[in-house]
């Protein structure tokens, strides 16, 4: 396993010492009014254990984040990557969470670092660092989407930005400012309700630039590489797999064996986990599955 830097470990510790991140969840917003708290003041510790994402042979903006996962009773457990490709044990990080519709990591400095989360509850968007205990309210509304992803930088200004696809099966981009804070909405693309999983975060091809794979009804899988414009973030799919209906849950934490690819996370329907390490090829931007979970992870209906 990579060495992780001191750089790491101070920013470790100052998280550590931080939190067990009792989140008030009291926003101050982006308008005069002040948000309303939530019903649950959720909690999440960061992963104390994630190991740096500026590996030797990593380059430092390849995501390396801890995978976290929320159960039916609302309590967040957080899996370290062992830098080998696997998961270690699973470390409770927070209760709470119950009342909340997402959660999605952010690395703010494009540094491969995740530095806080956004989080969805009712219609309302959450933000928060993992180096302080209350959330910021982002904004209202947010219920219109069914599905949130956190893929990374796709506007070009470094920060991680955020889609949000609304149930007529519309795209939007929303690029983040470097401190959770959103721009006004980019409408990327229509037609995407025809994807049942959207997953990414970071660069599946070599480009040094930000993808996402989208699975169709069919359990065919595409691959959306990024172009770096947030007016049309996205080139034209191409078809990278099929069988794909096999998993019920698809997330990216980025890069789990430190060779400074991204990589795929899958949940299959019998509660077992499977790493897809990343190529770096557009052709296959996969290789073969390997099982890092026997089973039981249906008991989370978030992974994040």
């Amino acid at each position: 396993m990579a060495k992780t830097s001191g750089r790491k470990h101070r920013r470790i510790a100052a998280r550590a010492a931080a939190a067990a991140l009792t989140a008030a969840l009291v926003g101050t917003g982006t308008s005069a009014v002040a948000a309303d708290a939530p019903s649950a003041q959720p909690s999440l510790g960061a992963d104390t254990a994630q190991p740096s994402a500026a590996a030797a042979d990593a380059a430092a903006t390849t995501p390396v984040f801890a995978l976290y996962g929320i159960d039916s009773t609302g309590t967040a457990y957080s899996y370290t990557p062992t830098g080998t490709g696997g998961l270690t044990a699973r470390v409770k990080a927070g209760d709470g969470w119950k009342p909340v519709n997402s959660v999605l990591q952010v690395d703010n400095g494009s540094d491969g670092d995740a530095d806080g989360i956004w989080s969805r509850e009712g219609s309302t968007l959450y933000y928060q660092n993992f180096d302080v205990t209350t959330q910021t309210k982002v904004g209202s509304g947010w219920n219109i989407y069914n599905k949130l992803v956190s893929p990374g930088n796709l506007g070009g200004a470094g920060a991680g930005d955020l889609l949000g696809r609304d149930s007529s099966g519309n795209l939007y981009l929303y690029l983040n400012y470097g401190n959770g804070k959103l721009t006004s909405r980019y409408k990327v693309g229509s037609g995407w309700d025809i994807y049942t999983q959207l997953a990414g975060n970071g660069d599946l091809t070599g480009d040094g630039k930000n993808d996402i794979v989208a699975r169709d009804k069919a359990g065919v899988l595409w691959l959306y590489k990024g172009t770096g414009n947030y007016k049309a973030p996205f080139a034209t799919r191409t078809k990278i797999g099929a069988g794909w209906n096999t998993y019920n849950y698809l997330i990216s934490s980025g890069d789990l064996n430190l060779d400074g690819k991204t990589d795929l996370i899958a949940r299959d329907t019998t509660g077992a986990l499977w790493s897809y390490q990343g190529t770096g090829n557009a052709a296959a931007p996969f290789k073969a599955k390997v099982r890092i979970g026997t089973s039981g992870w249906n008991t989370y209906r978030l992974l994040f």
